[in-house]
This record gives structure tokens, C-alpha cells and sequence, in this order.
């Protein structure tokens, strides 16, 4: 293999290797943007949680039924 072969190889994997670069950062982006839209559905989901915790609390503490 000579000079030519070896750069115009290497030149090659380069490119592709850009390629994959950009296509794994663009996938990274995107599970960024999940992850930062899960982490706002779930802190609205504990807030929302605990306003309605105060509306269970009365039941839990109320006496079993007679038939347990």
C-alpha cells in the first residue's frame, strides 16, 4: 500500500468517523431533552401528589370495618 492508498484510508475513516461523531450527538441531544421533560413531568407529579396527599390521610387513619 502506498502513500496515496494510506492517506486517501485514513481520509476515509475520518469522514465516517465525523459522521458517527454528529449522529451520536444528535442522539444525545434528544435523550437530553427527554430527560429534562421526564424530570419536569415527575416533579409535577410529586407536587401534585402531595396536595393530594392531604385528602387520603383522613381515610388511613379511620377504623377498619367491623367485618375485619
Amino acid at each position: 500500500m502506498d502513500l496515496q492508498d494510506r492517506v486517501t484510508d485514513l481520509e476515509s475513516r475520518l469522514a465516517f468517523q465525523d459522521d458517527t461523531i454528529e449522529t451520536l450527538n444528535d442522539i444525545l441531544v434528544n435523550q437530553q431533552r427527554a430527560v429534562e421533560r421526564l424530570k419536569l413531568q415527575i416533579a409535577a407529579l410529586l407536587k401534585r401528589q402531595e396536595e393530594m396527599g392531604g385528602q387520603f390521610e383522613s381515610s388511613e387513619e379511620e377504623a377498619p370495618p367491623p367485618h375485619y
